[in-house]
C-alpha cells in the first residue's frame, strides 16, 4: 500500500518546479493504521512556500483515491540544508549554479521579441504567445527584458513572489509559462533607475540563476528600441533568433527596422515580422486607422539587410478582448476564443513551434556507454 501511496503521488506535480514531489525526493515518512488512516510527510523546499497549500491539497486528494485507504493526514515538514542541497544538484543536473543555460549549446529555440518604439503592442504580444505555445504542450519560458517597463506579470496575473532555494530562484508558472520581471522583485509601482552595468547583471541573472529546466521555446520581451539590454541578450544568447512587432504605419515602420537590424549585429537571424493593430473590423468591413504596408515594409528591407527572406509571420487587429485581457491578468490566449485576434496569435504561434530546432554545431547531452 506504501508502493500504491507512492505512486499515486507521482503524479503530483510541484506546482514552480512543474517535476513531480517524488522525483523531487519531496515525499517523506508514510504510516498506514490497520483501519486504513495514512499520515504522509510532504517535505517543502523552503518555510513558507507559497504553493504550500496547493501541494497539501493535491497530495491529500491523491492519496484519498488509493483503495484502502479511508483518511488522510498529510503533514507538512521543511527539507533540510543537506536535502535541498541534493535537490539543487539534481535540478541542475550536475552544472554549477549561476551558469547560463541558454548557451550556444542549448537546445531552446529562443526568440528576442522586440520593437523600434514603444505603445505597438508587443508585450500583449508576447505574453499571449507564449500561452497560445504553452496550450500546444510546449515547455514555454517568458523573461521580461523590459527593465524600465516592464509589464508581463501584470498580464498574465502573476502577483507572487518568486521562491528563492538558497540561491536558486524558482520562477513563478502562469497558464503553463515560467515567467521572471523584475517587476516580482520591487514593491508597487517603484520605478527602476539604473544605469548600463545594472542592467547587464540583471539580466545575467536572469538566465543563470532562476531555474529554467528543459525548456522547448524560451520568449524575451526586449525594451524598445535599440539599447544595452539588447546588446546583452544579443551575446548572451547566441543561438536566439529576432521577432520583430511594428503597426502598419509607414513612420513606426521605419523605425521597426532597427530592431532587427541590431540583432543582425549581434548575430541573431531574423524570423519573422508581426504587424499588430492592423485593421479594426466593422460591419464586415475592414478600417485601416494606422494606414497599411507598415508590415510588409519592414520584412522586405530586414530581407534585403539580412541576405535571406524574411517573412511576415501575420497581421494582428485591433481587438478590445485582447486590450481587456491585458489589462485584467486574464490573457485572451487562455480563454477560448474565436476572436480574430486570438486565431491570428494562434497562427504565429504555430509558425514559431513548427520552426524547430537547429542542431548544427550544437553539443548534444548523449553519453557512450
Amino acid at each position: 500500500m506504501q508502493e500504491a501511496i507512492l505512486e499515486a503521488l507521482s503524479k503530483v506535480i510541484d506546482p514552480e518546479l512543474r517535476i513531480p514531489l517524488t522525483e523531487l525526493e519531496m515525499v517523506g515518512e508514510i504510516s498506514i493504521s490497520s483501519e486504513g488512516h495514512a499520515d504522509v510527510q510532504i517535505k517543502l523546499t523552503i518555510t513558507g512556500c507559497p504553493a504550500a497549500r496547493k501541494i497539501e491539497l493535491e497530495s491529500k486528494q491523491a492519496v484519498e483515491k488509493v483503495p484502502g485507504i479511508n483518511s488522510v493526514n498529510i503533514k507538512l515538514t521543511v527539507m533540510t540544508a543537506s536535502e535541498r542541497d541534493a535537490l539543487k544538484a539534481k535540478l541542475l543536473g550536475g552544472k554549477p549554479l549561476k551558469h547560463n543555460p541558454f548557451d550556444k549549446d542549448t537546445l531552446t529555440n529562443i526568440f528576442l521579441i522586440g520593437s523600434g518604439k514603444g505603445g505597438v503592442g508587443k508585450s500583449t504580444l508576447t505574453a499571449n504567445l507564449a500561452v497560445s505555445l504553452a496550450n500546444q504542450g510546449l515547455r514555454v519560458g517568458l523573461i521580461d527584458a523590459d527593465i524600465y517597463g516592464f509589464s508581463i506579470p501584470g498580464q498574465l496575473g502573476i502577483t507572487e513572489k518568486p521562491t528563492r532555494v538558497d540561491e536558486l530562484i524558482l520562477p513563478p508558472v502562469a497558464y503553463g509559462v515560467k515567467v521572471i520581471s523584475i517587476g516580482m522583485f520591487i514593491e508597487g509601482n517603484t520605478p527602476v533607475a539604473w544605469r548600463g552595468p545594472m542592467l547587464h547583471r540583471a539580466i545575467e541573472q536572469f538566465l543563470s540563476d532562476v531555474f529554467w529546466g528543459d525548456l522547448d521555446v524560451l520568449l524575451v520581451d526586449l525594451p524598445p528600441g535599440t539599447g544595452d539590454i539588447a546588446i546583452t541578450l544579443g551575446q548572451l544568447l547566441p543561438t536566439a533568433k529576432t521577432i520583430v512587432v511594428t503597426t502598419p504605419q509607414i513612420s513606426a515602420s521605419e523605425v521597426a527596422e532597427r530592431s532587427g537590424a541590431v540583432g543582425l549585429q549581434t548575430g541573431q537571424a531574423i524570423f519573422g515580422v508581426i504587424e499588430n493593430m492592423s485593421y479594426l473590423e466593422t460591419a464586415g468591413a475592414r478600417m485601416e486607422l494606422f494606414g497599411s504596408g507598415g508590415g510588409e515594409l519592414v520584412a522586405k528591407s530586414l530581407s534585403e539587410l539580412s541576405g535571406t527572406k524574411v517573412a511576415l509571420l501575420g497581421q494582428i487587429p485591433i481587438s478590445v478582448p485582447l486590450r481587456q485581457g491585458s489589462d485584467t491578468g486574464k490573457p485572451l490566449l487562455g480563454q477560448d476564443s474565436d476572436e480574430p485576434a486570438a486565431l491570428a496569435i494562434q497562427a504565429i504561434s504555430s509558425q514559431i513551434a513548427g520552426s524547430g530546432r537547429e542542431l548544427a554545431g550544437r553539443r548534444l547531452p548523449l553519453t557512450t556507454k
